[in-house]
């Protein structure tokens, strides 16, 4: 089974938890690709201004060597182009797109709290998704299940994925 993961998604598509979840199951460890990002881009977020990609570029490399150590990293990845970053550090990375509706995002994010991105951003976020290609790694998972649910789907395609 893979062991450099990438979950990817919009904002709120519940990347930490599934994240979390996921490692556990898996016996991996879970980083969170929030804490890798630099202090002026949480800031940015903070104010309700979307990333820029030369905002993102560091952040990227650093999802990337973090999966070098062998990981599950939430990061949205929204562009193909993001994604290629991420792979030119960590080519064996497979990516587990958590696809969900708008209005389950919308909901999921009114939820929460203590999260710097604001709910006014996710209109942009759905905008720069680029959902994973066939001639990507990856996996599309629903997320309008359980997580238990969605662990199971996301285990049961890497073992399916890793079959020769």
């Amino acid at each position: 089974m893979p062991l450099a993961l990438v979950l990817m998604g919009v904002a709120g598509c519940g990347k930490s938890t599934v994240g979390e979840a996921l490692a556990a199951a898996i016996d991996g460890r879970y980083i969170d690709g929030d804490a890798l990002h630099p202090d002026q881009n949480i800031a940015k977020m903070a104010r309700g201004a979307a990333l820029q990609d030369q905002d993102r570029w560091p952040w990227l490399d650093a999802v990337g060597a973090a999966l070098r150590q062998e990981a599950v990293v939430g990061c949205s990845a929204l562009k193909r182009a993001y994604r290629d970053r991420i792979r030119a550090h960590a080519p064996e990375a497979c990516f587990i797109h958590l696809r969900g509706s708008p209005a389950l995002i919308e909901a999921r994010m009114a939820a929460r709290t203590g999260h710097f991105m604001p709910m006014s951003l996710l209109e942009s976020q759905f905008a720069a998704l680029e959902p994973p290609q066939p001639d990507e790694s990856a996996i599309t998972v629903d997320i309008d299940q359980p997580i238990a649910a969605i662990v199971t789907a996301i285990v049961t395609a890497l073992r399916q994925k890793s079959k020769p």
